[in-house]
């Protein structure tokens, strides 16, 4: 299951900053697993999960061999940047809007930082400001899908009730400023309107790009960062310089600011979970690997991620807590004290289960 986040924002809000930092990340981990960069603009980074090394170090005591890690990824793509007018096609408008449909999760990158070597395209720096041009923007976007959506039901006597409903309200909430996710649309009037693919329906999450002064105001909870209220505070340069570093130099480097993980790290980490989706974990002698999931799924349809016959020749689904399968050096020793469950169709998956499927000829 793919996860394919947007990085949006104003011109030299420091998002390709901020998205060359997590392609050095990638670079710098790409011995360790096969994902590569798919063009300039897009990059595959993992998902950072300690938990497989831990599995790993289990086979590796046991068997004698420490297996590949395969964490689940996350792809990011690097968009256009964004100016006043792009609904209506100003700067790279129609580029930037085609590119954000495709995405999952829109990441907005507003600037925090002050350098008088880098111009503030709406010249100043307003992070809450800057947020408002890049949602008014999505918001006329959408309301010329609506329009065009709109003139077209017209000619069709066969439009269902949800979704004329659905343009109706729609129509009404983002004139006012509205977007489509805050419009409290029933299931029924979600599912007829998918095919718009609306901009303000997706799911979105902001990162303040933050300078030195205010690393150390964060760091130290000033409430000078209180005013950027459900925003990720990252410094794209410092980004930048971790990932030029060595693992324990990067340690070094985020202790003395203060932090326990990188900005990377937290931003995949939330861009992860925004969606709902957990990992399930499988580990043997070939690999330790994380399967991404959404939250809730069924035991045969998460085996089915591994491979599609897998869903269909479901039997049971092994299950060990992660803390019970380390403790007890793996499957045979879980087993032997009683901490293997055998679970069936109806098991909904939990993050970080540790799982063998059980799979019928």
């Amino acid at each position: 299951m793919s996860l394919k986040v947007g990085i949006v924002g104003l011109p030299n809000a420091g998002k390709s900053t901020l998205f060359n930092a997590l392609l050095k990340k990638q670079a710098a981990l790409a011995a360790n697993y096969p994902f590569a960069t798919i063009e300039p603009n897009i990059g595959i980074v993992p998902v950072p999960d300690e938990r497989l090394e831990k599995l790993a170090r289990v086979i590796e005591q046991t068997e004698h061999v420490m297996p590949p890690l395969v964490p689940a990824t996350v792809e990011f793509v690097d968009i256009a940047g964004l100016v006043s007018g792009a609904s209506t096609g100003e700067g790279l408008g129609n580029k930037f809007l085609s590119h954000i449909r495709e995405v999952d999760l829109i990441c907005h990158v507003t600037r925090y930082f002050a350098d008088e070597d880098v111009i503030h395209v709406a010249g100043s720096v307003d992070p809450k400001r800057d947020q408002g041009i890049i949602e008014t923007e999505l918001i006329l976007a959408d309301l010329q899908t609506l329009e065009n959506q709109t003139l077209k039901s017209k000619n069709q006597k066969d439009i269902s009730k949800s979704k004329n409903d659905a343009l109706q309200k729609l129509t009404e909430k983002l004139n006012k400023g509205i977007s489509a996710r805050d419009t409290g649309l029933s299931i029924e009037e979600h599912h007829a309107i998918r095919d718009l693919h609306l901009l303000t329906l997706k799911p979105e999450l902001y990162v303040s790009n933050i300078g030195e002064v205010q690393i150390k105001d964060f760091a130290s909870s000033n409430s000078t960062m209180k005013q950027l209220n459900n925003t990720m505070l990252i410094s794209a340069k410092v980004e930048s310089e971790l990932s030029a570093l060595s693992e324990s130099e990067q340690k070094e480097y985020l202790a003395s600011l203060g932090w326990d993980h990188s900005g990377l790290d937290r931003l995949i980490q939330v861009a992860y979970t925004t969606l709902g989706l957990i990992s399930f974990l499988t580990v043997g002698v070939k690999e330790s690997r994380a399967w991404t999931i959404a939250k809730g799924l069924k035991a045969p349809q998460a085996a089915g991620v591994i491979h599609t016959d897998f869903e269909k020749k479901f039997i049971r689904a092994d299950v060990c807590a992660l803390d019970d399968f380390i403790g007890n050096l793996g499957w045979k020793g879980a087993r032997e004290v009683g901490k293997v469950r055998s679970e069936g169709r109806e098991y909904s998956m939990n993050d970080g289960d540790v799982v063998e499927f059980r799979i019928g000829t």
